[in-house]
């Protein structure tokens, strides 16, 4: 009976869509328990879809979610709830769902490389279910979701039209499930630090919704930090410390750094001194600095003098991952420098894929698949998309300029004195690097009396630093303090 009926809702749903009306769509509710930190959590799991509707109530797009419950709840104002989702943009939730946040999680190895497949799937004991109820969100052209037919995808495909879209949807949940009284928090990673940052104002605006908390994994708030055109120097600054955190971990650096803290500590003063000095010289630096830099840029990050001359002393991400081992023949990880992988051949200017990305695309894509059929009982046969599917993306709100929502963050926090950012740092991300975020939150001018509600962890991990054992445990341990006191005890 039970193989019978999830296709019959999926034929009814496609029936009600097929005909313009605005059904909601049948949704599945599993039952399930954990153990998390020695507690026994028995919950809901609630898996499908929600249509999001255009400013007049008619439905453009279904996105799909997963929204874990715990049972015996009876009062929404003793229980936060969670909003996450990935980046990309393009990404779905699986990575924070299936590596840190959910109560099943993809077994890895304690690096984090991947098992050999097939893959198992796992309870979290890491999970933030103890802490906080969740819903995971697949914005338009990822996972499940998807336009409705005849809706352009164009319409969900850029910064101000995902930020509307992902609002409506938190909206919907948070009335549908009846959660306008909980504490509300947010939890984005990558390019979804910068949806849940813009979010953390629109949603004041949209719908007068405050919220309590937002984390943010592996942030990138303002594109100048990031990107290293021709004219603009900042990102060979910001990134400076994650090239040496790299070339430390592979043994590249100068052998008298024995620790990577102090070791980066010395990093960070040069680069926002000596090294931005000379760089805002351009031309005008002397023979006698260039040396200088030459010398240290080659003690820090291990490359050679001559090739550190050759880069005009600056360095670019996509030639770094291919330079820093070239000699030994392998190529470093741009999600995470730690992973190294082989080429075709070593004389390349820059590798063929990312081997980071590579060993763990895999295993989660295998989780996300398998669990959401077998244990939350969804059948959907369209492809789950793990990414590459929300293109043209566009900025068109920061046209000749670099999209920067550390502002958004800083007037939410203004208008909202009670909100509390917490930022997940990796020291081995070159795709988000961790100088840069503590350049823009310096940046922000946020007033003195809040600055205090914002906080910093920091792993000597990836992109993902949660495929880390070692930090994954640690990162609950952070959020776990972070909830406790973002939420106010009346």
């Amino acid at each position: 009976m039970k193989k019978f009926i999830i296709p019959l809702f999926v034929f009814i749903y496609s029936l009600a869509l097929s005909q313009g009306k605005n059904e909601q769509p049948v949704l599945s509710k599993t039952q399930h328990k954990v153990t998390i930190n020695g507690q026994a959590i028995n919950y809901t799991a609630t898996t499908g879809y929600m249509l999001i509707p255009d400013e007049n109530g008619n439905p453009r797009g279904k996105m799909f979610f997963i929204y874990y419950q715990k049972d015996g709840v009876t009062d929404p104002t003793k229980r936060p709830i969670t909003y996450s989702f990935n980046g990309g943009p393009g990404a779905p939730s699986m990575w924070l769902h299936m590596g840190a946040l959910g109560p099943r999680r993809i077994a890895m190895t304690d690096f984090g490389a991947p098992t050999p497949p097939p893959y198992k799937i796992v309870d979290n004991e890491f999970s933030w279910l103890d802490v906080t109820d969740l819903i995971f969100i697949d914005p338009i052209m990822t996972g499940y979701s998807r336009p409705l037919e005849g809706v352009d995808k164009k319409e969900f495909l850029g910064y101000q039209e995902d930020i509307e879209s992902v609002g409506a949807f938190i909206h919907l949940a948070t009335s549908r499930f009846e959660r306008w009284g909980s504490p509300k928090f947010i939890a984005g990673e990558s390019y979804g630090t910068i949806r849940a940052s813009g979010l953390s104002s629109y949603l004041e605006r949209a719908y007068g919704m405050y919220l309590n908390g937002i984390v943010l994994v592996s942030a990138v708030l303002n594109w100048q930090t990031e990107v290293l055109h021709k004219g603009n120097d900042l990102p060979a600054i910001t990134y400076l410390p994650t090239f040496c955190a790299i070339a430390w971990y592979h043994k590249k650096a100068d052998p008298q750094y024995k620790e990577l803290k102090p070791f980066l500590d010395e990093v960070e003063e040069f680069a926002l001194g000596e090294y931005a000095s000379a760089l805002m010289k351009g031309d005008q630096i002397t023979a006698a600095e260039k040396q200088s830099i030459t010398t240290k840029l080659h003690r820090y990050t291990g490359l050679s003098e001559e090739y550190i001359r050759q880069t005009n002393y600056r360095i670019n991400i996509g030639r770094f991952v291919k330079e820093l081992l070239r000699t030994d023949g392998k190529t470093v990880g741009r999600l995470d420098g730690r992973f190294t992988g082989f080429d075709y051949d070593d004389a390349g200017e820059r590798y063929e894929f990312d081997p980071s990305n590579a060993a763990i695309l895999g295993p989660y894509a295998m989780a996300i698949n398998d669990y959401v059929r077998r244990e939350l009982k969804f059948s959907e046969d369209n492809p789950y998309y793990t990414g590459g599917k929300a293109r043209p993306w566009n900025y068109n709100n920061v046209q000749n300029q670099y999209l920067n929502v550390a502002e958004s963050l800083r007037s939410a926090m203004h208008q909202n004195p009670h909100l509390k950012v917490h930022f997940c740092n990796a020291y081995y991300d070159l795709a988000t690097p961790y100088f840069g975020t503590e350049y823009t939150v310096n940046h922000m001018f946020l007033d003195e009396s809040l600055r205090g509600n914002i906080t910093m962890s920091y792993y000597e991990a990836g992109h993902m630093m949660y495929i880390l054992k070692p930090a994954l445990i640690q990162m609950k341990k952070d959020i776990a303090d972070f909830y406790n006191k973002a939420i106010i005890k009346n």
